[in-house]
């Protein structure tokens, strides 16, 4: 806390000094020349510089930045900027922030993610993983990456994953001999993944601040994330083959999962996998209609894991001892979260839900989970409704601030001072991404990915939209670069989740009865510092290779919006040889005089109620002579003058509005 409040006070002071010297510059010819004018020329940056001057003296950023907008709305109500009436928009921009549906998809994916966790998916998950691959060298780490991913695509919940996986692997890698740095940055790194893989709280952020589709932001960030998670696993793999024992593999007598001949025969396992990949290909190319595409993968792979489950659950019920107990355990526990995620991304990918559908979806079948296992009780219920309601005031709290401080701040015209200072910037686009990742790098060491995404992204995203820049691509790239704001030594949330669960003091084990050191601070900070910089090398390659972003684009059907054109002749022109504008004018309503523009007689209801309509195909046609005849017979006497009207008829002429 000291060395946090050390870094406050100097970066505060540094703001006065660079305000005190831009104050005292010498006014320019034709500047202005009191403080009223000094204030009403510099009112945008005077006003971003106190927002970070209240941030830095530890204010919450909801209240700073309703209060900054609310104090310089009405110094810019006195100096005469805004009208007297100008704050009295902010109650639409309230109800209209409760109205977002797109923010609704927030308590539902993190109810989905609580229930998830506090059933004890994360547990069943990292055992039956960690029997996996834990007699390969660096097994127990590979297990906490894949089962990190896993769990990011199920619960988009950070704190969720880390303290889960801090709290069940921790003290198994500790057991084993693993090094104290990797097993703390590997746990704390494998739980920031819920930031990247969709469902991902940021993106669903990101992509209301930019206004795209939170479908499209997932289908861009798939990629990456995988990518990202690969990165982690390969900085193991380098670790434990120059450091073998700092990543050691589970001895024989860890590995729970044997058969009676103490094998645990993991190539069944690979064998339902092909047989399950194959049964579901054949099945498609014979049953399915959807092409090739996004559709196409999110099925097959659907259509795989239920013959995978159908097999497993053959096995054990007619006994037929074609799985191991270590494939058969796998196929149990994987089944229900990957049918999870499938219901819940899947439906998002192919266009069949809505975000918020899909994590209304995921909720729903996050509470079927927990109580097809025996876990769903209503503490259990209490707790994830509890924290769920917590996290979303918190993120609705901010949002509220950082609407009125929108309102004032685009008010004196901030967003042109934005845009002026990126857009001057040396190298144009190269420049201006440069410059925002390293300001987004800075600023996460004091503020959440909240926090960055309700103040940064709505003054950068029209600079870069303005700049040719794919605000999807945009919006993925600062989600990884985010991502860090979870690792920074010493502020970084994930490192406060592990902490509180990693113990302090040397414990005694219970398996090996033996005493076993905790884990110091020190070594929790230098451990994620590898992983801090695996990140921005992510941050790196998705500027290089936009193509592991921009393949959403291909999902779909591409329609430039700027090559539409719809022609509509005006009445009267380039209208067909046969018809005349009077053949134009709307057909007559039921219950509504012929001269309905100008005598406004009704029909009564109840005679029109007592006609008999028939069908045409059911009338004789000498009923139809003489239901002409009469049409023809009303046709002349509307063109009569009638009683009761307050003005001549005549021939009715097209007026391009609609009849009355």
């Amino acid at each position: 806390m000291a060395l946090q409040r050390t870094i406050r006070v100097t970066f505060l002071l540094a703001v006065l000094a660079a305000l005190a010297l831009y104050l005292a510059m010498p006014a320019e010819a034709g500047g202005p020349t009191t403080l009223a004018g000094f204030l009403e020329h510099n009112m945008a940056p005077i006003m971003f510089a106190a927002l970070v001057v209240f941030l830095l003296l530890g204010y919450p950023v909801a209240f700073a930045l309703a209060a900054n907008g609310l104090v310089f709305g009405l110094v810019g109500i006195e100096l005469g900027l805004f009208r007297p009436d100008f704050l009295q928009a902010l109650p639409e921009r309230v109800f209209g922030t409760m109205n977002n549906d797109v923010l609704l998809a927030i308590p539902f994916f993190t109810f989905m993610g609580l229930v998830l966790e506090r059933s004890g998916m994360a547990e069943d998950l990292l055992d039956t993983i960690g029997q996996l691959f834990g007699p390969v060298r660096g097994g127990l780490a590979y297990a906490v990456i894949f089962v990190g991913a896993l769990l990011a695509a199920t619960t988009g919940v950070v704190a969720a994953s880390v303290i889960s996986m801090g709290l069940i692997s921790l003290p198994i890698m500790l057991r084993y001999g693993y090094d104290r740095r990797l097993a703390s940055g590997v746990i704390a790194a494998s739980g920031t993944l819920a930031q990247i893989i969709p469902p991902s709280l940021v993106l669903i952020v990101m992509a209301d601040q930019l206004q795209r589709p939170v479908g499209d932001m997932y289908e861009g960030a798939f990629i990456p994330g995988l990518v990202l998670a690969g990165l982690y696993a390969s900085w193991v793999f380098i670790v434990s083959m120059v450091k073998p024992e700092a990543a050691p593999g589970l001895p024989p007598e860890a590995q729970t999962l044997r058969d009676a001949d103490g094998k645990t025969h993991r190539l069944s396992l690979l064998v339902v996998t092909i047989i399950s990949a194959i049964g579901a290909i054949v099945l498609m190319h014979m049953f399915s209609t959807v092409k090739a595409g996004a559709d196409h993968v999110v099925l097959t792979m659907s259509v795989a894991m239920i013959i995978a489950f159908v097999i497993a659950v053959g096995n054990r019920l007619l006994g037929l001892k074609l799985l191991s107990r270590l494939a058969e355990q796998v196929v149990f526990v994987m089944v229900p979260p990957l049918a999870l995620i499938f219901l819940v991304l899947g439906t998002i990918f192919i266009g069949v839900a809505t975000p918020t559908e899909g994590g209304a979806m995921g909720a729903t079948g996050a509470l079927l989970l927990a109580a097809f296992k025996g876990r769903l009780n209503l503490k259990l219920l209490r707790q994830a409704t509890e924290a769920t309601a917590k996290l979303s005031a918190f993120a609705i709290f901010i949002l509220l601030g950082a609407r009125v401080f929108s309102l004032t701040f685009y008010g004196v015209n901030g967003h042109h001072w934005v845009e002026e200072l990126l857009t001057s910037l040396p190298g144009g686009e190269t420049g201006f991404l440069v410059f925002i990742n390293i300001l987004i790098f800075v600023l996460a060491f004091f503020l959440d990915y909240f926090e960055l995404a309700f103040i940064i992204i709505p003054l950068i995203g029209p600079v870069a939209d303005k700049l040719g820049i794919d605000l999807i691509w945009l919006g993925v790239m600062l989600a990884v670069n985010m991502q860090t704001s979870f690792m920074h030594p010493p502020f970084g949330f994930a490192l406060f989740f592990l902490r509180s669960v990693a113990p302090k003091d040397s414990y005694l084990d219970r398996v090996t009865g033996k005493y076993t050191e905790g884990i110091t601070t020190a070594q929790i900070y230098w451990g994620a510092v590898p992983f801090v910089v695996i990140q921005l090398i992510m941050v790196t390659m998705v500027v290089m290779f936009p193509g592991m972003v921009m393949h959403y684009k291909s999902s779909g059907p591409q329609v430039d919006p700027a090559t539409i054109q719809i022609d509509i002749p005006m009445p009267g022109e380039d209208l067909p040889l046969n018809i005349q504008p009077q053949d134009l004018s709307p057909p007559d309503l039921p219950g509504i005089c012929n001269r309905r523009r100008i005598c406004r007689r009704k029909i009564s209801p109840r005679k029109i109620s007592r006609r008999k309509i028939r069908h045409p195909k059911a009338q004789s046609p000498k009923t139809q002579s003489r239901r002409n005849s009469r049409r023809s017979a009303r046709r002349e006497r509307a063109r009569l003058p009638a009683s009761g009207c307050s003005e001549p008829t005549g021939p009715r002429r097209w007026s391009g509005q609609p009849a009355r």
